[in-house]
């Protein structure tokens, strides 16, 4: 089992064997939860989906009087999210990619997304037309956009499939709570809180690249020596 980033206790759920098949499957299907996995990977997508930093830009989207769906938005997020978590690996064999490969690229990307947060620079541009609110920006790209594509793979790489999916889930209760109470969590934090909620976790997405980064590009050196 890979270390925590975040947090140094495990409580990996331990189930006694059983002789059904169906208990069998369910056994292997929880086998590998741990407590200390789906908080490190919930902390990771947290930071990736920033739907704190997002609030600015549903605020402004409703002033202009754009109609922004809580329900709707956090849904077809899931939807794009969960599709591509287990489809695309079967997508990435159709064009001779591994995991490990994935997963380096996916490290560049979470570093250039450190580095917007960090240094307020806008490195990933989004040109394509405003039709609707809810669907483009705030799904696509804000939410589900190519960084959590990427961050979702490149952690299958790392971390155990249940608690990927956990962290997701609890990832999209919080997303829903935020749009649903923008102007609330936006007068709470104030715009000096949003703004230092983005800086941490700038540092924690950094922080990731560079572990995501050294740990696969050792396997893949392995690998290519096998090879060779």
């Amino acid at each position: 089992m890979p270390h925590g980033i975040f947090i140094s206790f495990d409580c990996r759920l331990v189930l006694s064997p059983n002789k059904h098949t169906f208990a069998k499957k369910k056994t292997r299907m929880f086998a590998d939860f741990s407590c200390q996995e789906a908080l490190s990977t919930f902390i990771v997508l947290f930071a990736v989906i920033d739907i704190i930093g997002a609030i600015p830009i549903i605020i402004n989207l409703r002033e202009k009087g754009k109609e922004v769906n809580a329900a709707r938005a956090t849904g077809l997020s899931f939807l794009l999210l969960i599709l591509f978590f287990f489809a695309g690996e079967m997508l990435l064999r159709l064009f001779h990619v591994d995991i490990e490969s994935f997963a380096v690229a996916g490290a560049f990307v979470i570093f250039l997304m450190a580095l917007e947060m960090l240094l307020d620079v806008e490195i990933f541009k989004n040109q394509g037309p405003i039709k609707e609110a809810t669907l483009v920006p705030l799904v696509f790209p804000l939410v589900a956009g190519a960084g959590s594509f990427t961050t979702l793979l490149s952690l299958r790489a790392e971390y155990a499939s249940i608690n990927i999916i956990i962290a997701l889930i609890l990832n999209m209760l919080w997303v829903y709570f935020v749009i649903r109470m923008t102007d609330r969590v936006e007068r709470i934090l104030g715009k000096s809180g949003i703004y230092l909620i983005r800086k941490f976790f700038g540092i924690i997405l950094l922080a990731i690249s560079v572990k995501l980064f050294t740990a696969n590009i050792t396997l893949l050196i392995d690998i290519l020596q096998k090879k060779s």
